[in-house]
């Protein structure tokens, strides 16, 4: 008689089903979110509108200024490095752009061409003497941005060169509420995220900054990715340079003043980049710019004191980056890459 001997086939424990946890930019946003209905019902309270067109056009414009700088600011913080001469780039391109132009309308691609230029020249400068030279990035692009500034000091004491109506149109013509130069910067945005996540100079930033040696010893040229990013970085200042000029219809040397440099920076940050480089987007220096925008309008409408509207953009950047740096060292919120399998019996 024969018997059956039973063999329990042992149960797979089903793993419980994770939550995916909402990344940096999917948080901006929804901080974003969060803003615009809090200031619009503040502002409902006081008697106004804050999505109103003039206040919408406001914003915008705050939007587009200061991202074009954030995004090129983007490229250089994910390399792990950081770009103060942007504000005195901006005051020299809408110089040599204006000056170039001349109220000429023939020579305006010529003024484009030659503020862009200038404002390439200066990365370059920037990222060899970073990369090459070994100098911190914080002491040679401030002592870069502190040469331009004597320059422009003792070259410039108002206003110069004339931009002609034609390209003040960049300037000031709407399409409805959204003003042009905020649809270029979004058209640079789409560029600036195509680099990053289609190229290989785009992979080859986050490499750097994740870990220069790493991407050294995986054959990537780190000294030429750098520079390329400041490069990319001082053009966008320079795109915002002729912004500038096309809305004063002239070259204003003392744009440096406007604090576009620590903006820019605060923006990428509270964006949800890294300062110590490798991670970050610029579809969430994009969200960044939008949540600083939105609070300077707020500001205005309600007449905010100039103090203490720094002060509240202080925490709200310090709020910020403390959550990102939580959810960075946050035990429970880091993922094993391997688990020990559980079994019922002895693996053979």
């Amino acid at each position: 008689m024969s018997t059956a001997v039973a063999t329990a086939a042992p149960t797979a424990r089903r793993a419980p089903a994770r939550r995916r946890r909402l990344g940096s930019t999917e948080i901006v946003y929804l901080a974003l979110v969060g803003i615009l209905v809090i200031a619009g019902v503040l502002v409902a309270v006081g008697g106004g509108n804050l999505f109103s067109t003039a206040n919408t056009a406001y914003m915008l414009t705050q939007t587009s200024l200061l991202g074009f700088v954030a995004i090129g600011q983007t490229f250089a913080i994910l390399c792990k490095s950081l770009d103060l001469s942007v504000g005195y780039v901006v005051a020299l391109s809408s110089i040599v752009g204006a000056t170039t132009m001349a109220g000429d309308p023939s020579r305006v691609w010529l003024g484009v061409l030659a503020a862009v230029g200038v404002a390439a020249v200066v990365g370059l400068v920037n990222g060899l003497v970073i990369a090459k030279l070994r100098v911190n990035a914080f002491i040679a692009t401030l002592g870069v941005g502190l040469i331009i500034k004597g320059y422009l000091d003792t070259q410039f004491k108002g206003p110069a060169g004339e931009v002609p109506a034609s390209f003040q149109m960049f300037g000031y013509t709407r399409v409805g509420p959204v003003p042009v130069s905020t649809i270029v910067m979004l058209l640079v945005a789409a560029v600036g995220v195509v680099l990053l996540t289609r190229t290989r100079p785009g992979y080859h930033m986050f490499a750097v900054g994740g870990n220069t040696d790493v991407a050294r010893l995986s054959g990537i040229r780190t000294d030429r990715t750098l520079i390329l990013a400041h490069v990319l970085c001082s053009v966008c200042a320079g795109v915002a340079g002729l912004l500038i000029a096309a809305r004063f219809g002239t070259g204003n040397a003392l744009v440096y003043s406007y604090g576009l440099d620590l903006d820019s920076i605060a923006a990428v940050v509270l964006g949800g980049t890294l300062l110590m480089g490798g991670r970050g987007s610029i579809v969430g220096t994009v969200g960044g710019v939008l949540i600083l925008a939105v609070l300077d309008t707020v500001f205005n409408v309600l007449d905010v004191d100039p103090f203490f509207k720094d002060v509240l953009r202080g925490v709200i950047i310090i709020a910020a980056v403390a959550l990102y740096a939580r959810r960075q060292i946050d035990p429970a919120s880091s993922r094993a890459r391997f688990r020990p399998t559980r079994t019922g019996g002895a693996s053979a």
